[in-house]
């Protein structure tokens, strides 16, 4: 079964390159974050072409922000927008953004999550992203984790190790002792980061800026990440970024990640498919980049 997640940065710019990708990659499972739709609105950009292709859905939107879906073509049973107290912003108890779907796919409850930014260190909307990921952290518990896999734009790299420049990094959100803590409690219900274990020392990242160059000379971040229970991890045979898909006209800011289980079709094929060219050195990179997502 190939699982893939994948922000697409506003679904209905992206159906020329999702289509082709989803031919290409043939994915069993898929998890879209960052749609920027309603649910009609989302199927009426792509049902017609996921239809045919042979996939179900369950899409959670809310318009012009956030968005998130599940693809599946093994089955997608117990459907789940948000998840049991998910806070709502800026009230804990106003309504969830759509930031979050599940599912029984093939066996295995799938998460397509789309991590609240933070913003700014300290921020209503930093702190707002720390109690997401604690309801978050007792949803899966309450799943059970061994049999889960949480996918998604999680807007966290995990180490130093997951961004371009970690001193230009310091004091921005993604990288603060606060949010790692946050991903490490999630992480410590019996997850593992897939790709990571995968490949323990390579330069791995998913995100890269829209600023010039930033793509080219590989100055990215690892933030797009796969967390696996134990049953699901054990299978694992393969696990990359799909950094083809941030190639070319109009892409994503994002490339997706692919993970493998039982099999792998394109074989153990590395990291990143393909490899950067002509990366820049880690130090002295520039500033990161600013979201306000």
């Amino acid at each position: 079964m190939r699982v893939a997640t994948w922000n697409v940065n506003s679904l209905a710019a992206r159906v020329p390159r999702v289509v082709p990708w989803l031919e290409q990659r043939r994915p069993d499972v898929v998890c879209l974050q960052e749609t920027k739709l309603d649910d009609a609105g989302f199927t009426a950009a792509i049902g017609t072409e996921l239809e045919s292709l042979g996939y179900e859905w369950a899409h959670h939107g809310q318009g012009q922000w956030n968005g998130v879906a599940l693809l599946s073509r093994v089955g997608l049973d117990d459907v789940e927008k948000a998840f049991a107290d998910t806070p709502g912003f800026p009230d804990p108890a106003d309504a969830p953004e759509a930031r979050a779907v599940s599912a029984v796919c093939g066996g295995v409850r799938v998460y397509s999550l789309y991590v609240p930014n933070g913003r700014e260190v300290g921020s209503d909307h930093y702190e707002y992203k720390l109690t997401w990921l604690a309801a978050l952290r007792e949803s899966v518990l309450a799943a059970g984790p061994s049999s889960t896999m949480v996918c998604g734009d999680i807007n966290i790299a995990p180490t130093d190790d997951d961004v371009y420049n970690p001193e230009a990094f310091a004091g921005h959100t993604h990288v603060t002792d606060a949010e790692r803590a946050a991903l490490t409690a999630l992480v410590d219900t019996g997850l593992a980061d897939v790709v990571r274990e995968r490949w323990p020392d390579e330069r791995v990242f998913s995100y890269w800026d829209y600023r010039a160059g930033m793509f080219h000379k590989d100055l990215g971040m690892r933030i797009d990440l796969v967390l696996a229970g134990s049953d699901v991890a054990s299978r694992v045979a393969a696990a990359f970024i799909d950094r083809q898909a941030r190639k070319g006209s109009k892409p994503s800011d994002h490339a997706p990640v692919i993970v493998d289980l039982d099999d792998a079709p394109d074989g153990d094929i590395g990291p990143m498919v393909p490899p950067p060219s002509n990366p820049a050195k880690r130090s002295g990179a520039g500033k990161p980049p600013q979201s306000s997502a």
